[in-house]
């Protein structure tokens, strides 16, 4: 069992040591060894994307675009009950990220002279959705139902294709897409499928931008084509996904336990936390952790996850706040007596999930709210992902002659103060045409 860490004894150095995310794996190489698989799918397109599939997922040939054939015969296999609550989840998210259409504006800021901030949806959009032990549905909701709200004129979905032995992708992310009106879809993933979003191969035409978590190989593509000009954008920096609950003796323990448990079942590489004022509620809570992880399926894996957990002790629910601010999480779930006053005082998490009735699967699926955040410390600075990510903005100006007699000699001023001529110029042979036009 995890030890107990007493803040308030702690010195600067040991806190921030104590808020630390696990140690990423060794970047060096794995940086090289994405960089290479990129260059082979930029130098042999669909070549090499085939060659990946069968390299890493076993397939002697890979068509690479989902037929409707094969597309038909996964969502027959649908269950009846995943297919209403992915419609539900559906419903929720759309209301949601609907009440997020952008509104374009218009200022006249001197007279004569009309600004506009406009939105425009990006043209295209690629939305990476993970295989592998854990297919993600859910993420297929988060990121097509805003680019459907924003009307991105092509919507590319890629995901793993799945090995032999372990079926076809899943019948329940084709039906999420399906809802999504994505039609679009390609059987590859890895770093390759960031590649082939990136750059374009025969069969896949290069998206504007990239949406979607994956694992390190994924995030280290997409961290390196976001910063070549030729590659793509992406919705944001991420590591491994965590968790930090703020409990204090009012909270459930199973409740708290189920919820660490549930962040820690995504990787091993994934953090929880427990912060409390309350020593007999972070034993209590280890005692419920220990008899719920006994039960859970995905054991070994929440397990390693708990090797790098915390269970930290502060002083009062004011110093709790503090340590959640300063580690800044990806969730942050409060279970206080007094929770509403709490929220107001969080300044870094990426999502809160506020009271003992609200666990973070409830943002992972169905209550709307999207689950595509920043983690690793991110959220202090970045935000999680909504409609606003689809759409670009861009300003519009028009001045009068009205406008430009209004402005224009403060213009002359600025940009001779900043020594350009030219744009001081610019501005002049323009008030001199009006006042040879005013002689006339």
């Amino acid at each position: 069992m995890v030890g107990v860490i007493n803040w308030a004894q702690l010195s600067t150095s040991e806190q921030q040591a104590a808020l630390a995310r696990p140690e990423l794996a060794d970047s060096a190489s794995l940086t090289g060894q994405v960089r290479s698989i990129i260059t082979a799918v930029r130098q042999q397109g669909d070549e090499a994307l085939v060659a990946y599939s069968q390299q890493f997922d076993g397939l002697d040939a890979n068509p690479l675009r989902l037929s409707p054939e094969t597309k038909l015969a996964q969502l027959n296999r649908l269950l009846p009950e995943r297919k209403a609550a992915i419609e539900l989840a559906y419903d929720n998210i759309r209301k949601f990220h609907a009440a997020q259409l952008p509104r374009d504006i218009e200022v006249e800021t001197s007279v004569g002279v009309v600004c506009q901030l406009k939105s425009r949806a990006i043209a295209a959009v690629g939305l990476y959705i993970p295989g592998g032990s854990a297919p993600l549905p859910s993420t297929v909701l988060m990121l097509g139902v805003p680019a459907q709200l924003a009307g991105c004129s092509r919507i590319v979905l890629v995901t793993p294709p799945g090995k032999p032995d372990a079926g076809d992708i899943a019948p329940e992310i084709l039906y999420a897409a399906e809802l999504c009106g994505i039609s679009e879809i390609y059987t590859i993933g890895g770093a390759q499928a960031i590649a082939a979003l990136a750059y374009g191969t025969e069969t896949i035409a290069k998206v504007d931008k990239i949406f979607g978590p994956g694992n390190r190989y994924v995030t280290e593509a997409k961290q390196q084509v976001s910063q070549d000009a030729k590659g793509a954008m992406i919705d944001m920096p991420a590591g491994p996904s965590e968790v930090l609950v703020l409990a204090d003796n009012s909270a459930n323990p199973a409740f708290v336990a189920a919820d660490l448990l549930s962040q820690a079942e995504h990787g091993p590489d994934s953090q929880v936390i427990l912060v409390s004022d309350s020593a007999d509620l972070i034993n209590t809570v280890q005692i419920e952790v220990t008899k719920q992880l006994a039960q859970l399926p995905r054991k070994a894996i929440a397990e390693a996850a708990l090797s790098h957990s915390r269970y930290i002790l502060t002083a009062d629910l004011a110093q709790a706040v503090a340590v959640t601010n300063a580690y800044a999480p990806e969730h942050l779930i409060v279970q206080t007596a007094c929770d509403d006053d709490l929220t107001e005082q969080f300044t870094s998490a990426a999502s809160i999930f506020v009271g003992k009735w609200t666990p973070e699967s409830a943002g992972d699926y169905a209550s709307g709210t999207n689950h595509v955040l920043p983690t690793y410390g991110y959220s202090k600075t970045v935000s999680s992902l909504s409609l606003t990510d689809f759409y670009r903005r861009y300003t519009v100006q028009k001045l009068s002659a009205d406008g430009i007699r209004n402005i224009g000699p403060a213009i002359e001023v600025l940009a001779t103060a900043e020594g350009l001529q030219a744009h001081a110029n610019a501005v002049t042979l323009r008030l001199a045409a009006l006042t040879d036009q005013a002689k006339d």
